[in-house]
């Protein structure tokens, strides 16, 4: 099986080492944008299977991307996980309204983004069988 390719999007250095770090620890092929601009042009070129994306980026904030994946299929589903400091209830609903496929607010485990990166790893295949029915 080929190894998962995912995109973490954030500004914050730090965050993005530490993360980016451990989530290829754990066998998966990371990328990596500290604004939502070199986020956008990596999703474009790079077509990652997860994406990780804080909403306050510079250039494009984590919502610009996120309407931009859904309004450019890239001819496959790619889940969008929301990982921000944004922990009141309308970061949240307008990240669902947007058909992000999960929201995680920092701080947070990395266990827990690893785990929404496993589930959302798991629903792919689901989504391969389903694209072709439209």
């Amino acid at each position: 099986m080929k190894e998962l390719k995912v995109l973490m999007a954030e500004d914050e250095p730090d965050i993005l080492r530490v993360m980016a770090k451990k989530i290829r620890s754990e066998g998966y092929d990371v990328l990596t944008a500290r604004d939502g601009q070199e986020a956008w042009e990596k999703i474009q070129d790079e077509v990652p299977d997860v994406i990780l994306l804080d909403i306050n980026m510079p250039k494009l904030s984590g919502f610009d991307v996120l309407k931009k994946v859904r309004e450019n299929p890239a001819g496959k589903w790619q889940p969008v996980i929301i990982i921000s400091a944004r922990r009141e209830l309308e970061a949240m609903e307008k990240s669902y309204s947007m058909e992000a496929d999960h929201y995680i607010a920092k701080p947070c485990e990395i266990a827990d983004v690893l785990k929404a990166i496993k589930l959302m790893a798991s629903l792919i295949p689901q989504h391969k069988l389903t694209d072709g029915l439209g």
